[in-house]
């Protein structure tokens, strides 16, 4: 074969390739349309599952919603489906493959008897959501969603909408980490309280409550009294590509009448009190002064900054409003940040809570029972679930 006669086939076969390339289906298959009715309002939930590109509009006589998905493409089973609703204000819900690219959903309605209607999205997998608004409450029907349906969109933090918040992600698999364990009992009360048995009974009742809700993947990074270097405990949740790192622990101070509760994320500091519940903490890392470029870059380029300072706010609120219910002199010593080894290098929003102080004759006999852990657990959880709402994903 010469040279030409190479030239020429190889040019064929780039023109078919391009052909076939240009002629491949790049539309997004939608799978199911559902909905259900709530006393004030009736959701409808479009499931696509890839990201794409939507426009929504009213019609008036007659009434109706629609929206238009484009690059898209209906599932054979959900060709010219309709669903007829008939709950005195929407009277049917249509979808059908408006050209060949953009498939149209349509809510036939009465726009008299509704309050209002919003259309917008959910991520992991993604979906369209209509929700119509009536102006009388009715009775609700069986719901067929699942619990990341039925929350607002994401609410800005004090900083802003961090990129997990326009993004609109979500938490599903949470690490809990109990400090310390085996050969390092961490601060040990005057009554010989261990700190390492008090933050593994909190943890493991912090898992109990979260396992409740089927929406979450627990996992501990020690359920027994074993030794974990420090800083393999991030690495524990980067493998368990975690989406929230929790390290509990109890603190301890050279003032037996010092007391409280304080929580932190990572961050540098030059507070002496920081500084020095930081070098405790860290007392059993594995990592030389030869590493200490390299920790100090992990720490510049940590990226969850914004949500591990949010999720520590309202850990650090709802577990001082817990057990303040039920204790007195429950001191808040309020967020701070912390170069904490046992949060470097996580690539999820991480925080560290000291739950009380075990040199403090009180707190440590509080810790000693299990109803004082248990509401140190549920206020954890009250703050995990509260910050969870605020992504918009309850």
């Amino acid at each position: 074969m010469n040279f030409l006669h190479r030239l020429y086939v190889l040019t064929f076969f780039f023109l078919l390739l391009s052909f076939h390339s240009l002629h491949a289906d790049s539309r997004v298959e939608i799978y199911n349309l559902r909905s259900y009715t709530h006393p004030a309002y009736t959701r409808i939930v479009i499931d696509i599952g890839k990201l794409r590109e939507y426009t929504y509009n009213k019609l008036i006589l007659p009434d109706r919603i629609y929206v238009d998905i484009y690059q898209s493409k209906l599932n054979p089973l959900l060709h010219n489906k309709s669903t007829i609703v008939n709950n005195g204000y929407i009277r049917q819900i249509r979808i059908a493959q408006k050209t060949k690219t953009t498939v149209r959903v349509v809510v036939d309605l009465n726009f008299q008897k509704i309050k209002h209607y919003r259309v917008w999205h959910l991520f992991d997998p993604f979906r369209i959501v209509i929700d119509i608004y009536s102006k009388k409450d009715r009775p609700a029907a069986k719901s067929k969603l699942s619990s990341q349906e039925s929350p607002k969109p994401a609410q800005p933090s004090k900083s802003g909408y961090s990129l997990a918040r326009q993004l609109g992600l979500g938490i599903k698999r949470i690490v809990i980490d109990p400090g310390h364990g085996g050969s390092d009992p961490g601060c040990i009360g005057r009554s010989g309280t261990y700190e390492k048995d008090i933050v593994l009974d909190v943890c493991m009742r912090l898992k109990k409550l979260l396992n409740k809700n089927s929406d979450f993947e627990v996992v501990l990074t020690r359920e027994t009294d074993i030794y974990i270097p420090p800083e393999n405990r991030t690495v524990i949740a980067n493998q368990k590509q975690a989406d929230m790192f929790i390290s509990v622990h109890a603190n301890a101070n050279p003032s037996r009448s010092f007391s409280g509760v304080q929580t932190f994320f990572l961050n540098f500091t030059t507070d002496p009190n920081i500084t020095r519940i930081a070098a405790r903490e860290n007392a059993t890392s594995t990592k030389n002064i030869g590493n200490m470029k390299d920790i100090i870059t992990k720490i510049v380029k940590n990226s969850k900054i914004m949500e591990s300072k949010d999720l520590a706010t309202n850990v650090q609120t709802q577990l001082v409003r817990q057990l303040s219910k039920k204790y007195n002199k429950v001191r808040n010593l309020n967020v701070r940040g912390g170069p904490f080894w046992v949060l470097i290098g996580g690539e999820m929003p991480s925080i560290l809570i000291e739950i009380s102080h075990l040199s403090n004759s009180r707190e440590e006999s509080r810790l000693k029972t299990p109803q004082y852990r248990e509401h140190v657990a549920q206020g954890i959880y009250n703050g995990i679930i509260t910050y969870i709402t605020s992504l918009g994903k309850r």
